[in-house]
């Protein structure tokens, strides 16, 4: 099953994590989530921040941490064998808080991942299996890289005590309508669209911290919002 990790040795560094920035203001972005915020005191500059996130070996205890000291979080990553999904297991394959337990690609189903990429190579990675024959007894996270339209109906049948980080833009707009009008079909989960946090973490940390299920930004989106946040106090930057 794909909830059994592969034993051996500690894998070679596989790429560099996610840069975290730090702004804070009121606005609104172009999903029509409401957002308020205000900056946060005592944090480390965005450069620091962006280095210690680059090289995760290097200790460092944010206010809240998510992840207590020594804790692993187990993994699901659906859609592994797609780009996004691959950039997802590099990122997070040699992490020393995570541990990748599933990985969901159909049509290389029962596929090891180093075949699919040779070049990210690992030796505790799980062998890809079908969504319908995923395990998801060894999971706390998922984070969910299947195209646009397909997470909808994926994602309601996930167990619910899961953290859920869908990368499609299925739950990015809180508007039914809007979602409608620019995807040309209706959603077909409204009930999680609502549920759903908007994941701009410079903006939404807190609210990230506790939800169930984010709602991935898009680059092109983050990109022009995060220079709008500090310009905005009325909310509709």
């Amino acid at each position: 099953m794909g909830s059994t990790a592969l034993g051996g040795a500690a894998p070679a560094r596989a790429g560099l994590a996610p840069k975290n920035g730090l702004l804070g203001s009121t606005f609104k972005p172009c999903g029509g989530f409401k957002l308020k915020t205000t900056p946060k005191v005592g944090r480390s500059s965005v450069c620091v921040r962006a280095s210690i996130a680059s090289s995760p070996q290097k200790q460092y205890s944010p206010k809240t941490p998510a992840v207590k000291s020594g804790e692993e979080v187990r993994i699901a990553v659906l859609g592994a064998s797609g780009y996004t999904g691959a950039e997802i297991v590099r990122l997070l394959a040699n992490h020393p808080q995570f541990r990748i337990t599933v990985m969901t690609a159909d049509r290389k189903a029962g596929e090891q991942f180093g075949s699919v990429f040779p070049h990210l190579i690992t030796q505790d990675l799980p062998n890809l299996v079908a969504i319908k024959d995923a395990d998801f007894s060894d999971v706390d996270a998922v984070f969910c890289c299947l195209p646009h339209g397909t997470t909808q109906e994926i994602i309601k049948g996930l167990p619910q005590q899961l953290k859920i980080v869908d990368l499609s833009a299925d739950f990015r707009l809180r508007d039914i309508n809007e979602y409608a009008e620019w995807y040309g079909h209706a959603h077909r989960a409204p009930e999680l669209q609502e549920e759903a946090v908007y994941g701009l973490t410079e903006v939404l940390r807190d609210e990230i911290r506790n939800a169930r299920l984010v709602a991935n930004p898009g680059c092109y989106p983050t990109s022009i919002q995060l220079p709008l946040v500090p310009q905005s106090d009325d909310g509709t930057a």
